[in-house]
């Protein structure tokens, strides 16, 4: 049985995915699914460096701002709607790119993990929920810690969603939710997938990341995150305790000044990149590509090309996107 080719685009925030990869969707005649798990989310677009229009440059582009941010989104629609995404962009002839820099999204798809539906028991969430509201954040990551270390070493303990996931599995299943997915990411994958890792020097990565969030600052970010707290959101939303989103709050609500907030968000997205940089270095069949290497993006899809093995194809795609505009 001939699987579906899948082409994957990981790296950390700031790694400069979103430009390589509409070149090599132009390229090779793909279309994009995101796999970022805050570009999903309407009406967070200066925090969340979402993908603009111009940018696209024509190459259409799958799970960006599909929910709303005051709704729940995991991992299980993710899976969902990726595989209907795939299905879609296989009829329109072309070939699905699944871009992004959050790694579980990226492997539940490449391995198509299973998500026991036992996992789902709304009564011990909810006794988890108010414990981590009542207790906080440090008290809930040292809990994880005692259950499941490696867990622990790979979620950031203010990410009150997967803690609390990882935690509730234990509980329902008395088993490491850790063990778990190790034992999926070693199934065979459905797909005959690439797997590309853009991987920049991590002072080169530092600075990027120091200059975009100081650009979003100056794009309106602090305003974004005003229009959506009078929009109803708070900072109990999944949404808002997103990167970007919480720190401001936290200036906004007069607890610390502006400078201090953008400080936080620099260091915060720092951590966050080492922690999606280790994250792609377990993962198997990964081809690691420093951007920084190259002449310019052009080379790095030339690169991609002969590794994907597709033939450079890209004057026909060329004349029938325009042929279609």
């Amino acid at each position: 049985m001939t699987k579906d080719k899948l082409i994957i685009l990981a790296g950390p925030t700031a790694s400069g995915k979103t430009a390589v990869s509409v070149d090599l969707a132009k390229r090779i005649g793909g279309e994009i699914i995101s796999a970022d798990s805050m570009q999903i989310y309407r009406g967070m677009d200066i925090g969340t460096a979402k993908i603009t229009s111009d940018e696209m440059q024509g190459v259409k582009h799958y799970l960006i701002n599909v929910s709303d941010p005051k709704e729940d989104f995991n991992i299980v629609k993710f899976q969902n709607m990726v595989k209907c995404s795939i299905e879609e962009i296989k009829k329109n002839g072309h070939i699905p790119i699944l871009v992004g820099g959050t790694g579980f999204y990226i492997q539940s798809i490449i391995y198509d993990i299973n998500f026991d539906k036992e996992d789902d028991n709304g009564s011990i969430r909810k006794v988890l929920e108010e414990e981590y509201d009542k207790m906080g954040a440090d008290f809930m990551y040292e809990k994880l810690k005692k259950i499941d270390s490696i867990s622990a070493d790979n979620i950031h303990k203010n990410n009150k969603k997967r803690i609390i996931r990882a935690i509730e599995y234990f509980l329902i299943n008395n088993a490491l939710i850790s063990e778990h997915n190790e034992l999926q990411r070693k199934k065979t994958s459905p797909y005959d997938f690439k797997f590309f890792v853009l991987n920049p020097k991590r002072d080169i990565l530092y600075d990027r990341i120091n200059k975009r969030v100081d650009k979003m600052v100056e794009k309106g970010l602090v305003d974004e995150v005003k229009s959506l707290i009078e929009s109803g959101l708070s900072i109990d939303n999944i949404s808002m305790q997103g990167i970007g989103y919480k720190e401001i709050v936290e200036y906004l609500e007069g607890n610390i000044p502006l400078d201090k907030a953008v400080e936080n968000i620099k260091q915060n997205t720092r951590h966050m990149a080492k922690r999606q940089v280790t994250w792609f270095k377990r993962e198997r069949d990964v081809i690691y590509i420093d951007p920084f290497e190259f002449e310019n993006n052009e080379k790095i899809v030339d690169y991609m090309v002969e590794k994907i093995g597709i033939k450079n194809n890209y004057g026909k795609i060329v004349m029938e996107r325009k042929n279609n505009e």
